[in-house]
């Protein structure tokens, strides 16, 4: 097992920091969260992530590991003694990671896409495109799950993190919008899943809740407003 300082560069709204919670949670690991500001950078996160120069940076021994999907990899080696996050099956684990970047690079720009359309038609064409993909991403879960609760099966795994990190986010973009992103009606066991990922007690107190986040949206919105002026 891993020893040394771990700590945790981030925000507690960013869904990707989020991630790396979950997955120190899951291992019964408690770093020092070190608190990052949105408009101004540190110089320990520059130091730290020079090439993308951006949260989540997670320190381990003082050696810093970014990005959020190779860090829940990295802990997922570093502590083995813990729930796995990853599946260990070779197929298995490829599967995870092909979703993963779709998630990541496909579908959840179009969810920050359809935040920043503007008029409802704009909406609608965007919403029309993420409903293409909620329904690949329906056909995923059906496929991989193998009948259990999670993705990762009886317990969260690697892409319920991924996925369900993103859900505050997305319910706090249909609060503000008024306009369904995630439909029940054609998602029905990712609708079932996502209540059940909310839930659970490695989750619950780390994913934000919409209307804060909402809060915070509008919040930074005025601030970035401020600032150009």
């Amino acid at each position: 097992m891993a020893t040394g300082s771990v700590k945790l560069l981030g925000v507690w709204a960013s869904p990707f920091v989020n991630r790396v919670e979950i997955a120190l949670k899951m291992k019964s690991v408690e770093p020092e969260f070190i608190l990052e500001t949105t408009l101004h950078k540190s110089e320990l996160l520059l130091k730290s992530n020079p090439v993308y120069k951006k949260i989540p940076v997670l320190l381990h021994d003082e050696k810093p590991i970014c990005e959020s999907l190779v860090i829940l990899q990295y802990i997922d080696d570093s502590w083995p003694n813990g729930p796995s996050i990853l599946p260990s099956d070779p197929y298995d684990r490829a599967m995870a990671r092909f979703w993963a970047s779709y998630i990541d690079e496909k579908w959840y720009p179009l969810v920050v896409e359809f935040m920043k359309a503007e008029g409802k038609e704009e909406k609608a064409a965007v919403l029309e495109k993420i409903s293409e993909g909620n329904l690949l991403l329906e056909e995923a879960f059906i496929k991989i799950n193998k009948g259990k609760s999670f993705f990762g099966g009886d317990r969260i795994g690697y892409l319920d993190i991924v996925l369900g990190s993103l859900l505050g986010w997305v319910k706090a973009i249909e609060m503000m919008d008024e306009m369904k992103i995630l439909d029940e009606t054609k998602m029905p066991s990712l609708a079932e899943w996502d209540k059940r990922f909310c839930s659970d007690n490695v989750v619950k107190d780390i994913i934000p809740q919409p209307e804060k986040l909402a809060e915070i949206h509008r919040k930074f919105h005025q601030m970035k407003k401020a600032t150009s002026n």
